[in-house]
């Protein structure tokens, strides 16, 4: 099977076939070069995503990743990188050996067709041309042909005419002659010319042409070849890393086997567990016996309906039942009504509503819903209170004082407390290596210095010994010191003295002293929202302590204008208070959108009033300044 005996006369098709080889090559170079680049763009996608949820270096995410889940996850991030790196590999290898490669090809290829199309035309003009002389030869010999049968006529005619001369018969018979020998050279020419051209036109089609053809059907097998090639290149790219894929997978297989639950919620206990003990039974209070009552410290049972005041220990102590927080915005928080407020009177004359509108009945909502309500805010921390035994607390608590707490960490729960100081000491250990090893170095270099004094001064060295001497006593005596602590915590060291004991911890305060008017702090609070409370506190009774003086002084919160009742309202529920109409009183909270505004009438008399009784006049100018508009 060959092109040149076959398709000996198919030069144009062959021309036309072998250009759509070409076509087709470069078609399947722009297909590998665009698989290429939404490789490279898959893998950079890839390597985004990785990044974006990758932990942000000193940030809260870098201590969420001790759980098994989240370093799963991290190692999830780390793998799909290294996915997005063989996506990159498999673009290069492409482009290298495959869309490098048939590039510089398909220039050799057309070259090679170029020449080989060339000698054929080169050849068909040759044998065009061998047509052109015999063609030529052939009519040259008929017109002589026909030349020499004009004069031998003419001859005979002349030679039969009696009345002419014998010099024009001779003259006749000579040019006869002439012109017969002329169509026998003709005839001589022709047949050279003929066999000629046979020859050359035997030459030219089974030799010159299946020749050329045969250069042209191996140049279209090659390329044929070629782009198999590359298409088997193509999948080979791929396998070649479909290993280290597989890998990648298992690896992140093997992080999601990893996945301890256990060990979860284990690191959950060790986070956030505080070291306090559960609280105990509250005792019974008979209020049957016609005697004085007498309060526990710890009790949070007190209502406020009764019109007694309760005592107070300690001159100015107060309750303190939410560490780190100040009072009167946490009683503005629990005790804020969440019912919409009712309609005003359809007449503004207090007799058109004989009993008033009905204040909202304050609907009683766990603790700490109304806790998290406050966590939404940005609350001053004004001091560090004295914590109280069984109060349950909220994390978010310590993470708002974690940066601004005592050297001991005494802010904190003992077991968080536990937690800190020995990471504290871990650290300076780790310091105290650090500058061991670096004094260990220039000791050597000392006495490589003494060995061999032209590569230095031995005593340039000395200052700097002498620095890390010091770095290193004091670092070991903060170790002492932390340790001192952490054996305390631990219970390997006997109780502090009182000086100590409050210098350095609140916690401990706790043990050894109760709360002695958490009902106090529950009055404060019109919806007693403590009730939660009342079943974690033991009854202990014992005067406050000046360390709890000092942070006690609460500033009342400023007042923001005034108001004038437009109608009268009956405080009947908790949380609210009575106006009447007409009357001026002082605005300390505006609505914030509930239909409830805060006012005051006195130091010891505040709570809420629907927005729709009063008209407010807000003073923006001044901050806590007691004035009417």
């Amino acid at each position: 099977m060959s092109w040149g005996t076959e398709l000996w006369d198919q030069f144009d098709n062959l021309e036309k076939h072998t250009q759509w080889g070409i076509d087709v090559l470069e078609k399947y170079i722009k297909f590998v070069k665009e698989r290429t680049e939404i490789e490279l763009s898959y893998a950079k996608q890839l390597r985004n995503l990785s990044k974006k949820y990758q932990p942000k270096k000193n940030s809260k995410e870098e201590e969420e990743y001790r759980y098994t889940s989240t370093r799963a996850f991290l190692a999830t991030l780390n793998e799909m990188n290294d996915y997005a790196g063989q996506h990159e590999v498999i673009s290069e290898n492409m482009t290298s050996l495959i869309t490098g490669e048939l590039t510089r090809y398909v220039q050799e290829l057309k070259q090679e067709r170029k020449s080989h199309f060339h000698d054929g035309r080169k050849a068909q003009q040759h044998i065009e041309t061998c047509w052109k002389q015999l063609e030529a030869s052939k009519r040259r010999f008929e017109r002589d042909c026909k030349e020499a049968d004009r004069a031998q006529q003419y001859f005979e005619k002349m030679d039969a005419d009696i009345n002419v001369t014998k010099a024009d018969v001779e003259k006749a018979r000579q040019q006869a002659q002439l012109r017969h020998q002329m169509a026998e050279d003709s005839k001589a020419e022709y047949s050279s010319t003929l066999q000629k051209f046979n020859s050359e036109q035997h030459d030219h089609y089974y030799t010159h042409i299946p020749n050329i053809f045969q250069k042209i059907q191996e140049m279209e097998e090659r390329r044929i070849v070629r782009i198999g090639e590359s298409m088997k290149t193509f999948a080979e790219v791929d396998r070649q890393v479909i290993p280290i894929i597989g890998k990648c997978l298992d690896e992140i297989t093997k992080a999601a086997e990893s996945i301890d639950h256990k060990n979860d919620s284990q690191l959950v206990i060790e986070a956030f567990k505080s070291g306090f003990e559960p609280p105990g039974d509250i005792d019974f209070e008979d209020f049957t016996q016609p005697m004085k009552r007498t309060v526990s410290e710890s009790s949070l049972s007190n209502s406020r309906g009764d019109g007694k005041s309760e005592p107070k220990f300690g001159g100015k102590s107060k309750g303190k039942l939410w560490p780190f927080i100040k009072k009167n915005k946490l009683m503005s928080l629990l005790t804020s009504p969440h019912q919409p407020p009712p309609p005003p009177p359809a007449s503004a004359s207090p007799s058109a509503v004989p009993n008033g509108p009905q204040s909202p009945k304050q609907q009683k909502e766990p603790l700490s819903h109304r806790f998290n309500e406050f966590m939404t805010s940005k609350p001053k921390i004004h001091c560090f209170r004295s914590l109280k035994r069984g109060i349950t607390l909220n994390t978010q608590v310590w993470s708002l004082i974690e940066g601004a707490g005592p050297e001991d960490f005494s802010n904190l729960p003992p077991e968080q407390r536990r937690k800190k100081l020995q990471q504290k000491v871990d650290e300076l250990n780790k310091d105290i290596q650090k500058e061991m090893d670096q004094r260990d170095a220039l000791t050597k270099m000392k006495d490589v210095y003494i060995k061999n004094p032209q590569m230095g001064d031995p005593a340039s060295v000395d200052h700097r010994l002498a620095e890390l001497g010091q770095n290193i006593e004091k670092l070991r005596i903060e170790v002492q010191k932390f340790e001192g602590w952490l054996a305390e915590v631990e219970g390997r060291l006997p109780m502090r003295t009182e000086q100590a004991r409050r210098q350095s911890g609140l916690y401990e305060a706790q043990n050894s002293s109760a709360v002695n008017s958490c009902a106090q702090d529950r009055e404060s609070s019109p919806d007693g929202s403590y009730t939660e409370e009342q079943s974690q506190e033991t009854e202990m009774k014992v005067p406050a302590t000046d360390f709890d003086d000092e942070f006690d002084d609460e500033e009342p919160l400023p007042t923001i204008g005034t108001c004038k009742a437009l109608y009268t309202f009956e405080g009947q529920n908790e949380g609210t208070i009575s106006v009447a109409e007409g009357e001026m009183l002082y605005v300390i909270e505006e609505d914030k959108g509930d239909g409830w505004t805060r006012i005051r009438r006195n130091e010891d008399e505040e709570g809420y009033v629907p927005t729709s009784y009063v008209e407010v006049y807000l003073d923006k100018n001044a901050k806590g300044a007691m004035t009417y508009i």
